[in-house]
């Protein structure tokens, strides 16, 4: 055998591997038909890419999350005009409750100010929102909701980085195999999803650890999250100006953007 034709064999066998490979991937489904397949693909991917046995158990212990596919195509509230969605999130009750603990709480708020320049007001409106200031933060197992969402076509690519988020929080052991929260995997009184924890999480209360379920690290995980969408000391945060655009940075709807605005302006009002 020449070495012409030996390099012509590895050559097609390379090509069929790689071919091999490419159909053996995980891939996107509609429904939980396919999903244990693609849990068994995507933990083979996600091993290769060095993700630790740990978050791979606990990945391949997960379950279809038939809740959060059928909350992920009924978001009816962001169709609503801005008065119906702030009549619909309780905003009187919002800015009601969250002008008692802005004061009750005021030297935390000055230090969050200081440390984020991010005043009182857009904090306690995302706290108070996203999860009634943390009287219910979700009860969906939240690998098992960022896993269907990696497997469901709608935002396969989206999810697929929050999944592999969620893994490295596992193996760091920030989160458990056991952690709930919402429907679409965010996690604490603020709602983080896996990716923003990572990137964004910060300890608030001084214990060495970032838990957003606790009051503190969730809201000065929100004040860090605000500053690295742009945030600036001193500026308004209301459509138009300088730091509206890091309130846009939190939620893509118009009307939460706005509410947030509002409801935080009216909190910090004295």
């Amino acid at each position: 055998m020449t070495m012409k034709h030996l390099a012509r064999i590895i050559g097609v066998a390379a090509a069929f591997a790689a071919t091999a490979g490419a159909a053996e991937a995980a891939k996107c489904g509609n429904d939980g038909g396919g999903y244990q397949d693609w849990i068994e693909a995507f933990s083979a991917e996600a091993k290769s890419a060095g993700v630790k046995p740990k978050a791979i158990a606990a990945l391949q212990g997960t379950s279809y999350a038939t809740k959060t596919i059928q909350a992920d195509r009924n978001q009816k509230s962001f169709k609503l005009s801005l008065e119906q969605f702030m009549q619909k999130r309780g905003a009187s009750s919002i800015i009601s409750k969250g002008k008692s603990l802005k004061k009750s709480n005021a030297a935390f708020f000055d230090r969050l100010e200081k440390k984020y320049g991010v005043p009182a007001g857009p904090l306690l409106a995302i706290q108070g929102m996203e999860t009634g200031f943390g009287s219910f933060m979700g009860n969906q197992n939240t690998l098992s909701a960022v896993a269907t969402l990696a497997y469901d076509c709608r935002r396969s690519d989206y999810f697929t980085t929050q999944l592999y988020a969620m893994l490295k929080l596992i193996e760091r052991g920030a989160v458990s195999a056991s952690t709930t929260g919402a429907m679409h995997g965010e996690i604490g009184q603020t709602q983080f999803l896996p990716a923003n924890v990572l990137k964004f999480g910060v300890d608030g209360d001084g214990d060495g650890r970032v838990d957003l379920k606790g009051k503190a690290d969730a809201l000065a995980s929100t004040a860090n999250f605000l500053r690295g969408h742009g945030w600036k000391a001193g500026g308004g945060y209301q459509p138009g100006q300088a730091n509206f655009g890091a309130i846009q940075g939190w939620n893509a709807a118009g009307v939460y953007q706005k509410a947030i605005a509002i409801i935080g302006k009216a909190i910090d009002e004295n």
